[in-house]
């Protein structure tokens, strides 16, 4: 499922916002905020709903791609994001949009068989 763009000049994001980016339940991108405390950072307002940057969308779709699609273990996922940087930023743009590619490309195929 490919990932739902945002709109960057977005301060903050809410948490079902953000699950519904990633195609994710809002469980599972709480979880991973909780795991990855490094990396992912939402404020809280005052009843305490996570408010999440852009920044921690990003952080989430890396996330995702290394959790996801390359399978790898929550830990594994951690220490690959502390070593890779910039590498690791270029391959999951890339996958989210050859995923919008492919999204596309399904939906003027379906419409042409219709």
């Amino acid at each position: 499922m490919p990932y739902k763009e945002y709109i960057p000049e977005r301060l903050y994001y809410n948490i079902g916002e953000v699950a519904e980016m990633l195609g994710e339940s809002t469980s599972l991108v709480r979880f991973w905020s909780d795991t990855f405390s490094d990396f992912v950072k939402p404020e809280r307002n005052k009843k305490g709903n996570r408010k999440f940057t852009p920044a921690d969308v990003e952080a989430l779709k890396k996330i995702h791609y290394l959790v996801k699609d390359k399978k790898m273990t929550l830990d594994g996922a951690a220490a690959c994001m502390r070593s890779s940087g910039g590498k690791l930023d270029n391959n999951v743009e890339i996958i989210g949009r050859l995923r919008s590619i492919r999204e596309s490309l399904l939906e003027i195929s379906k419409s042409l068989s219709e």
